[in-house]
């Protein structure tokens, strides 16, 4: 029989390298998680240092982050100059003049255990011509500028959406600093000058800061960014390079004057030399350029970003470099790290927080005491190289799928060969329809089905079960779908009219 230990070596210290979204994030929801008196969370940064900030785009997730915390949305809204974000809006992928919508929603209930989907390409076997986002709720919220709670009841065609947020990064880390600073957590505005490992095993044991001062801690949380303080240039971990499959490597942020109506979604254009963002705010507009510096020079970059804005810049574009991929381990010895010092795929999707977000939650899952027994570590890095490959493959998909021979990047991307998972995934799709979606896979099928379809990628056939249903029964299934669903979209408020009303209190949380 096994003896249980009577007691845990509990972690005692808690050191989080960095603020920004990454560190205020870790150290909000670990204070909530663990408690007060659990354990002692400080949280060193640099107010010389700034944070890279162009995650202002969310998934649906980012939700249940701020729920989990007990953080009133509407509040949240406010102090981050928050708007609500149903999906988003592709322009010129795949050819110049295209535009189709990745919303975040299916396209309506099962019929007879059948996805609507295949019905909607048996109807287009039969010479029918709709387009697919008919049957989906947030977009046909988004092309008309609408926004309104979920209905309550789950029955309701308006219950099956989900929404996001756009919103002030810097504004979040701000209002979650103060979050957790009146928890517990302590903060010191310090920048490190050196790292200190314990001879006997390589773990971290001290940082030592400008101001003279040492810190120790049992476990040290990397929020330091693309430079990767702790994880790479103490830890050395090592990177793995994605650069042949997603090779934008620069980017140049700027925010501009915003314009009304402020639509309930972001965009993204395909450009030359890779795609612009437009995320719109309450008090202005941000924007940027993911670019690749093969392809297109840091000034035609500048030049073509500020020519495509809304309204006057509010300052000069902001240069990034990164490279796409992960480091070989997020967790080794008593480092994890979190953020963009664990890896980095550009905001396409708006997935820089979400991968915050779960990573948080993977560690809470898997937190060590003292002991750091290697199986957690294993266990977290495993899930870690799974998620970021699994986003990663879903961004090529925007890539790969044009027709595009007018610059030298689509001329790349269209000849690329694909990750051997993600062509399998491909090949069994054109067949039948079919995306292969894990359970823990945070874009299901209908957000696969979304990016094919507005790529033009079409199985070559639809599933044979769907024929149990003849075409005029499906025809009027799927008619009398439409017409509801655009019945009352037509009847919610437009996106301002529904922020002004949220405000004010006429509208309770979407909750």
């Amino acid at each position: 029989m096994t003896t249980i230990a009577a007691k845990p070596h509990r972690i005692e210290k808690i050191v989080i390298v960095g603020g920004g979204t990454a560190g205020w994030m870790t150290a909000a929801a670990l204070q909530c998680f663990l408690g007060r008196g659990f354990a002692d969370i400080h949280l060193v940064e640099s107010e010389e240092i700034g944070t890279i900030g162009v995650g202002e785009a969310t998934v649906p997730t980012l939700h249940l982050y701020n729920k989990r915390l007990g953080i009133n949305e509407i509040e949240f809204v406010k102090q981050t100059q928050g708007t609500f974000k149903l999906g988003i809006d592709f322009q010129d992928w795949g050819r110049i003049g295209n535009r189709f919508f990745h919303g975040f929603g299916d396209y309506g209930p099962f019929i007879d255990s059948i996805s609507p989907y295949q019905y909607w390409l048996k109807l287009r076997a039969a010479g029918d011509d709709f387009d697919l986002g008919d049957l989906s709720v947030p977009t046909l919220m988004a092309w008309t500028d609408r926004c309104a709670q979920p209905h309550p009841d789950p029955k309701s065609p308006f219950a099956a959406f989900l929404y996001a947020y756009q919103f002030d990064a810097s504004l979040y880390a701000r209002f979650l600093r103060g979050y957790a600073e009146s928890r517990g957590v302590r903060r010191t505005n310090a920048r490190i000058v050196d790292v200190k490992l314990r001879g006997e095993d390589g773990f971290v044991r001290s940082l030592v800061l400008d101001n003279g001062t040492e810190v120790g801690a049992d476990l040290f949380i990397d929020c330091s960014g693309f430079i990767g303080l702790l994880i790479d240039k103490a830890m050395k971990v090592g990177f793995e390079d994605w650069t042949k499959w997603l090779p934008c490597d620069r980017a140049l942020a700027v925010a501009c004057e915003g314009v009304t109506p402020v639509t309930p979604y972001t965009r993204s254009t395909a450009r030359e030399a890779g795609w612009q963002w437009r995320i719109p705010l309450q008090h202005r507009t941000g924007n940027g350029y993911v670019y690749c510096s093969s392809f297109i020079s840091d000034e035609a970059a500048a030049r073509t970003l500020l020519e495509n804005l809304d309204g006057a810049a509010l300052g000069a574009p902001r240069p990034l470099r990164f490279k796409a991929g992960r480091r070989h381990k997020a967790w080794t010895k008593n480092v994890v790290a979190i953020g963009l010092s664990s890896g980095f795929l550009e905001p396409l999707e708006s997935t820089t927080i979400v991968l915050i977000q779960n990573a948080i939650g993977r560690l809470v899952e898997y937190f060590p005491d003292k002991d750091f027994n290697p199986l957690l570590e294993q266990e977290f890095n495993r899930q870690s190289g799974l998620e970021y490959e699994r986003i990663r493959d879903f961004i090529i998909i925007h890539y790969c799928f044009t027709d595009r021979t007018d610059s030298e990047l689509w001329k790349y991307c269209r000849a690329m060969e694909l990750p051997d998972e993600l062509q399998y995934k491909v090949d069994v799709f054109r067949e039948r329809g079919r995306p292969i979606v894990g359970d823990s896979e945070g874009f299901k099928e209908q957000n696969w089905i979304a990016i094919y379809n507005g790529l033009g990628v079409m199985p070559r056939t639809y599933d044979s079960l769907a024929d149990r249903a003849p075409v005029e029964q499906v025809r009027r299934v799927l008619g009398e779908r439409r017409a509801i669903l655009k019945r009352g979209v037509d009847t919610m408020p437009t996106h301002d009219q529904f922020i002004a009303k949220y405000f004010r209190g006429e509208i309770p949380s979407l909750a």
